[in-house]
Protein backbone atom coordinates (compact mmCIF):
# COMPACT_ATOMS: atom_id res chain seq x y z
CA UNK A 1 0.00 0.00 0.00
CA UNK A 2 1.20 3.44 -0.92
CA UNK A 3 -0.92 5.35 1.38
CA UNK A 4 -1.41 4.14 4.59
CA UNK A 5 -1.62 5.51 8.71
CA UNK A 6 1.39 6.84 9.76
CA UNK A 7 1.77 7.46 13.30
CA UNK A 8 4.34 10.34 14.66
CA UNK A 9 6.46 7.30 16.21
CA UNK A 10 7.29 5.90 12.68
CA UNK A 11 8.57 8.93 11.31
CA UNK A 12 12.04 10.39 12.25
CA UNK A 13 12.15 13.71 13.09
CA UNK A 14 15.39 14.44 11.56
CA UNK A 15 12.98 13.68 8.24
CA UNK A 16 10.84 16.68 9.23
CA UNK A 17 12.37 19.48 11.04
CA UNK A 18 15.82 19.87 13.44
CA UNK A 19 14.24 20.80 15.87
CA UNK A 20 12.97 20.12 19.26
CA UNK A 21 10.37 22.76 19.64
CA UNK A 22 6.71 22.20 19.40
CA UNK A 23 3.63 24.15 20.89
CA UNK A 24 0.08 24.00 21.24
CA UNK A 25 -1.59 25.02 18.18
CA UNK A 26 -3.72 27.31 20.65
CA UNK A 27 -0.41 28.89 21.75
CA UNK A 28 0.89 28.97 18.05
CA UNK A 29 -1.91 31.47 17.99
CA UNK A 30 -1.47 33.60 20.82
CA UNK A 31 1.80 33.58 20.59
CA UNK A 32 1.91 34.82 16.95
CA UNK A 33 -0.87 37.33 17.28
CA UNK A 34 1.07 38.52 20.35
CA UNK A 35 4.39 38.81 18.76
CA UNK A 36 4.37 42.75 18.37
CA UNK A 37 1.77 45.25 17.10
CA UNK A 38 0.50 45.13 13.49
CA UNK A 39 1.77 41.71 13.35
CA UNK A 40 -0.83 38.75 12.56
CA UNK A 41 -0.77 35.21 12.37
CA UNK A 42 -0.48 36.02 7.64
CA UNK A 43 2.70 37.87 8.73
CA UNK A 44 4.16 34.93 9.90
CA UNK A 45 5.14 33.57 6.75
CA UNK A 46 8.46 35.19 6.23
CA UNK A 47 10.70 34.91 3.34
CA UNK A 48 14.02 34.33 5.43
CA UNK A 49 16.64 32.72 3.51
CA UNK A 50 17.59 29.99 1.92
CA UNK A 51 17.62 26.41 2.93
CA UNK A 52 17.29 25.48 6.77
CA UNK A 53 17.97 28.96 8.17
CA UNK A 54 15.19 30.14 6.72
CA UNK A 55 13.20 27.61 9.17
CA UNK A 56 14.86 30.22 12.26
CA UNK A 57 12.19 32.69 10.25
CA UNK A 58 9.22 31.05 10.84
CA UNK A 59 6.89 30.42 13.36
CA UNK A 60 6.85 26.64 14.44
CA UNK A 61 3.25 24.88 14.19
CA UNK A 62 2.59 21.87 16.06
CA UNK A 63 -0.01 19.21 14.36
CA UNK A 64 -1.06 15.36 14.97
CA UNK A 65 -0.51 13.00 12.60
CA UNK A 66 -2.99 12.50 9.90
CA UNK A 67 -4.79 9.67 8.55
CA UNK A 68 -3.23 9.26 5.08
CA UNK A 69 0.38 9.65 4.67
CA UNK A 70 3.05 8.47 1.92
CA UNK A 71 5.42 5.95 3.20
CA UNK A 72 8.53 7.69 0.67
CA UNK A 73 11.72 9.49 1.83
CA UNK A 74 10.38 13.71 2.17
CA UNK A 75 12.06 15.88 -0.17
CA UNK A 76 14.72 18.15 1.61
CA UNK A 77 13.38 21.34 3.11
CA UNK A 78 15.36 23.36 1.07
CA UNK A 79 14.36 22.06 -2.36
CA UNK A 80 11.37 22.46 -1.17
CA UNK A 81 11.49 26.19 -0.82
CA UNK A 82 14.15 27.26 -3.09
CA UNK A 83 12.06 25.18 -6.27
CA UNK A 84 8.52 26.67 -6.82
CA UNK A 85 6.55 27.59 -8.94
CA UNK A 86 4.74 30.76 -7.86
CA UNK A 87 4.26 32.88 -11.38
CA UNK A 88 2.88 36.18 -8.63
CA UNK A 89 6.36 35.98 -8.34
CA UNK A 90 8.28 35.46 -11.42
CA UNK A 91 8.67 32.42 -14.22
CA UNK A 92 11.73 31.40 -12.91
CA UNK A 93 11.90 28.42 -10.55
CA UNK A 94 14.02 30.67 -8.03
CA UNK A 95 11.91 33.49 -8.11
CA UNK A 96 9.47 32.39 -5.18
CA UNK A 97 12.07 32.30 -2.58
CA UNK A 98 13.98 34.70 -4.22
CA UNK A 99 11.28 37.56 -4.37
CA UNK A 100 9.15 36.14 -1.13
CA UNK A 101 9.08 39.31 1.45
CA UNK A 102 7.30 40.60 -2.17
CA UNK A 103 3.85 38.76 -1.04
CA UNK A 104 2.20 40.75 1.71
CA UNK A 105 0.47 38.93 4.13
CA UNK A 106 -0.37 40.98 7.03
CA UNK A 107 -2.99 41.62 7.31
CA UNK A 108 -5.24 38.60 5.49
CA UNK A 109 -8.75 37.61 5.06
CA UNK A 110 -10.30 34.75 2.99
CA UNK A 111 -13.96 35.15 1.48
CA UNK A 112 -16.82 32.72 1.88
CA UNK A 113 -19.30 33.42 -1.15
CA UNK A 114 -21.37 32.23 -3.95
CA UNK A 115 -24.62 29.53 -3.56
CA UNK A 116 -24.31 28.77 0.07
CA UNK A 117 -26.31 29.72 3.17
CA UNK A 118 -23.23 30.97 5.63
CA UNK A 119 -21.43 33.41 3.87
CA UNK A 120 -18.78 35.55 5.33
CA UNK A 121 -15.49 37.50 5.58
CA UNK A 122 -13.13 35.83 7.79
CA UNK A 123 -9.74 37.30 8.91
CA UNK A 124 -7.26 34.52 8.84
CA UNK A 125 -6.91 33.55 12.30
CA UNK A 126 -10.47 33.50 12.75
CA UNK A 127 -10.74 31.30 9.32
CA UNK A 128 -8.25 28.63 11.24
CA UNK A 129 -9.51 28.62 15.01
CA UNK A 130 -11.90 26.35 14.26
CA UNK A 131 -10.14 23.06 13.01
CA UNK A 132 -7.51 21.01 14.64
CA UNK A 133 -4.01 20.91 12.41
CA UNK A 134 -3.07 17.38 11.15
CA UNK A 135 -0.07 16.88 9.22
CA UNK A 136 -0.44 14.76 5.51
CA UNK A 137 2.86 13.28 3.99
CA UNK A 138 1.60 13.80 0.38
CA UNK A 139 3.30 13.33 -3.06
CA UNK A 140 3.27 16.46 -5.14
CA UNK A 141 3.77 16.10 -9.12
CA UNK A 142 4.13 18.72 -11.10
CA UNK A 143 2.99 18.88 -14.82
CA UNK A 144 6.20 20.07 -15.83
CA UNK A 145 7.57 16.16 -15.17
CA UNK A 146 8.79 16.71 -11.90
CA UNK A 147 7.42 15.51 -8.16
CA UNK A 148 8.26 15.82 -4.36
CA UNK A 149 7.10 14.67 -1.11
CA UNK A 150 5.78 17.28 1.10
CA UNK A 151 5.08 16.99 4.71
CA UNK A 152 1.31 19.98 4.79
CA UNK A 153 -0.07 21.00 8.00
CA UNK A 154 -4.09 21.82 7.66
CA UNK A 155 -7.45 20.29 7.98
CA UNK A 156 -9.81 18.94 5.31
CA UNK A 157 -11.33 21.54 2.82
CA UNK A 158 -14.59 19.50 3.92
CA UNK A 159 -14.75 21.49 6.70
CA UNK A 160 -14.74 24.92 5.31
CA UNK A 161 -17.68 23.61 3.10
CA UNK A 162 -19.58 21.89 5.71
CA UNK A 163 -19.42 25.34 7.64
CA UNK A 164 -20.79 27.43 5.11
CA UNK A 165 -23.71 24.93 3.91
CA UNK A 166 -23.69 24.93 -0.01
CA UNK A 167 -27.37 25.20 -1.52
CA UNK A 168 -28.25 21.94 -3.78
CA UNK A 169 -27.28 23.83 -7.38
CA UNK A 170 -23.34 24.08 -5.87
CA UNK A 171 -21.39 22.01 -7.93
CA UNK A 172 -18.13 23.28 -8.26
CA UNK A 173 -16.30 25.32 -5.95
CA UNK A 174 -13.76 28.00 -6.87
CA UNK A 175 -10.81 29.52 -5.39
CA UNK A 176 -9.34 32.85 -5.93
CA UNK A 177 -5.61 34.18 -5.07
CA UNK A 178 -4.46 37.45 -3.93
CA UNK A 179 -3.75 39.86 -6.52
CA UNK A 180 -1.87 42.54 -5.43
CA UNK A 181 0.30 44.12 -8.87
CA UNK A 182 2.05 46.74 -7.12
CA UNK A 183 3.96 44.21 -4.90
CA UNK A 184 3.87 41.08 -6.76
CA UNK A 185 6.57 41.26 -9.30
CA UNK A 186 4.95 38.53 -11.34
CA UNK A 187 1.61 39.99 -12.01
CA UNK A 188 3.08 43.09 -13.67
CA UNK A 189 3.21 40.79 -16.63
CA UNK A 190 0.68 39.01 -18.76
CA UNK A 191 2.26 35.51 -18.61
CA UNK A 192 -1.16 34.99 -16.82
CA UNK A 193 -4.66 36.36 -16.69
CA UNK A 194 -4.50 37.83 -12.97
CA UNK A 195 -5.51 37.46 -10.53
CA UNK A 196 -5.22 33.02 -10.98
CA UNK A 197 -8.35 31.16 -9.97
CA UNK A 198 -8.66 27.21 -9.76
CA UNK A 199 -11.77 25.12 -9.22
CA UNK A 200 -12.98 21.74 -8.32
CA UNK A 201 -16.20 19.79 -8.49
CA UNK A 202 -18.22 19.24 -5.40
CA UNK A 203 -17.39 15.70 -4.81
CA UNK A 204 -13.14 16.67 -5.47
CA UNK A 205 -14.02 19.51 -3.13
CA UNK A 206 -15.20 16.98 -0.37
CA UNK A 207 -12.83 14.32 -0.69
CA UNK A 208 -11.16 14.06 2.60
CA UNK A 209 -7.51 13.71 0.34
CA UNK A 210 -8.68 17.63 -0.30
CA UNK A 211 -6.64 19.88 2.34
CA UNK A 212 -6.40 23.62 3.28
CA UNK A 213 -2.77 23.40 3.64
CA UNK A 214 -1.36 26.77 6.49
CA UNK A 215 2.27 24.84 6.71
CA UNK A 216 4.59 22.75 6.08
CA UNK A 217 7.61 20.59 7.32
CA UNK A 218 6.30 21.44 11.20
CA UNK A 219 6.24 25.21 10.44
CA UNK A 220 4.03 27.71 9.07
CA UNK A 221 3.90 27.82 4.99
CA UNK A 222 6.66 30.16 4.00
CA UNK A 223 6.13 33.03 1.36
CA UNK A 224 7.29 31.07 -2.09
CA UNK A 225 5.07 28.06 -0.89
CA UNK A 226 1.56 29.94 -0.71
CA UNK A 227 1.49 31.60 2.40
CA UNK A 228 -0.60 31.86 4.66
CA UNK A 229 -3.32 29.35 3.34
CA UNK A 230 -3.32 27.09 0.04
CA UNK A 231 -5.00 24.24 -1.21
CA UNK A 232 -3.20 20.81 -1.50
CA UNK A 233 -4.84 18.61 -4.15
CA UNK A 234 -2.70 15.36 -4.29
CA UNK A 235 -3.44 13.40 -6.86
CA UNK A 236 -3.54 16.18 -9.56
CA UNK A 237 -1.21 18.29 -11.13
CA UNK A 238 0.31 21.28 -8.97
CA UNK A 239 -0.89 24.22 -10.16
CA UNK A 240 -4.61 22.90 -9.31
CA UNK A 241 -3.35 23.64 -5.51
CA UNK A 242 -3.72 26.96 -5.96
CA UNK A 243 -1.77 29.69 -3.38
CA UNK A 244 -2.10 32.54 -0.84
CA UNK A 245 -5.97 32.22 -1.17
CA UNK A 246 -8.43 34.82 -0.34
CA UNK A 247 -12.02 33.90 -2.27
CA UNK A 248 -14.15 30.44 -2.18
CA UNK A 249 -16.64 30.87 -4.49
CA UNK A 250 -20.01 27.76 -4.59
CA UNK A 251 -20.68 27.96 -8.21
CA UNK A 252 -23.52 26.19 -9.79
CA UNK A 253 -21.32 25.80 -13.27
CA UNK A 254 -17.58 24.96 -13.85
CA UNK A 255 -15.36 27.92 -13.30
CA UNK A 256 -12.61 29.15 -15.73
CA UNK A 257 -9.24 27.62 -14.53
CA UNK A 258 -5.95 30.20 -14.95
CA UNK A 259 -4.23 27.12 -16.90
CA UNK A 260 -7.05 26.38 -18.40
CA UNK A 261 -8.17 29.52 -20.04
CA UNK A 262 -4.51 30.26 -21.22
CA UNK A 263 -4.00 27.57 -22.82
CA UNK A 264 -6.96 24.86 -23.11
CA UNK A 265 -5.39 22.10 -25.18
CA UNK A 266 -2.28 21.65 -22.63
CA UNK A 267 -4.71 21.91 -19.39
CA UNK A 268 -7.61 20.56 -18.77
CA UNK A 269 -9.98 21.46 -15.32
CA UNK A 270 -9.59 18.08 -14.08
CA UNK A 271 -5.68 17.83 -14.48
CA UNK A 272 -5.62 14.46 -13.18
CA UNK A 273 -1.90 13.12 -12.66
CA UNK A 274 -2.13 10.31 -15.68
CA UNK A 275 0.90 9.02 -16.88
CA UNK A 276 -1.35 7.54 -20.09
CA UNK A 277 -2.21 11.70 -21.02
CA UNK A 278 0.83 13.04 -22.61
CA UNK A 279 0.97 16.79 -22.38
CA UNK A 280 1.09 18.31 -25.46
CA UNK A 281 5.02 19.10 -25.75
CA UNK A 282 6.49 16.18 -23.45
CA UNK A 283 5.42 12.71 -21.80
CA UNK A 284 3.84 12.12 -18.40
CA UNK A 285 5.24 8.62 -18.18
CA UNK A 286 7.73 9.46 -15.93
CA UNK A 287 8.65 12.02 -13.77
CA UNK A 288 11.88 13.48 -11.75
CA UNK A 289 11.84 12.98 -8.28
CA UNK A 290 13.51 16.00 -6.91
CA UNK A 291 16.97 14.90 -4.79
CA UNK A 292 17.24 12.00 -7.65
CA UNK A 293 19.10 10.86 -9.84
CA UNK A 294 17.02 8.65 -11.64
CA UNK A 295 13.26 9.01 -13.60
CA UNK A 296 10.79 6.90 -12.34
CA UNK A 297 7.46 5.78 -13.67
CA UNK A 298 4.23 8.23 -12.93
CA UNK A 299 1.46 6.57 -11.13
CA UNK A 300 -2.20 7.30 -12.58
CA UNK A 301 -4.00 9.49 -10.07
CA UNK A 302 -0.36 10.09 -8.53
CA UNK A 303 -0.75 7.08 -6.80
CA UNK A 304 -3.76 7.75 -4.84
CA UNK A 305 -6.15 5.80 -7.02
CA UNK A 306 -7.80 3.53 -4.61
CA UNK A 307 -9.16 6.25 -2.93
CA UNK A 308 -9.74 8.69 -6.07
CA UNK A 309 -10.65 6.35 -9.27
CA UNK A 310 -14.37 5.79 -8.02
CA UNK A 311 -15.10 9.62 -8.55
CA UNK A 312 -14.28 9.55 -12.35
CA UNK A 313 -16.02 6.17 -13.41
CA UNK A 314 -17.66 5.75 -16.68
CA UNK A 315 -15.60 9.30 -17.89
CA UNK A 316 -13.23 9.41 -20.46
CA UNK A 317 -9.97 10.82 -19.13
CA UNK A 318 -8.05 11.28 -22.50
CA UNK A 319 -11.15 13.97 -23.18
CA UNK A 320 -11.60 14.71 -19.46
CA UNK A 321 -7.95 15.42 -18.49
Amino acid sequence: MLIRVRRRSEIPRSEVTPEAVYRRRREFMKGGLALGAGLGLGALGLAGPAGADLRDELQPLDAEPGEFSTDESLTPFEDATTYNNFYELGTGKEDPHRLADKLQTDPWSIRVEGLCDNPGEYALEDFIDPWSLEERIYRLRCVEGWSMVIPWIGFELNRIIDRAEPTGSARYVAFESIHDPDNLPGQRRSVLEWPYVEGLRMDEARHPLTIISVGMYDHVLPNQNGAPIRLVVPWKYGFKSIKSIVRIRFVEDEPPTSWNRMQPNEYGFYSNVNPDVDHPRWSQATERRIGEFRRRRTEMFNGYGEEVASMYEGMDLTEKF
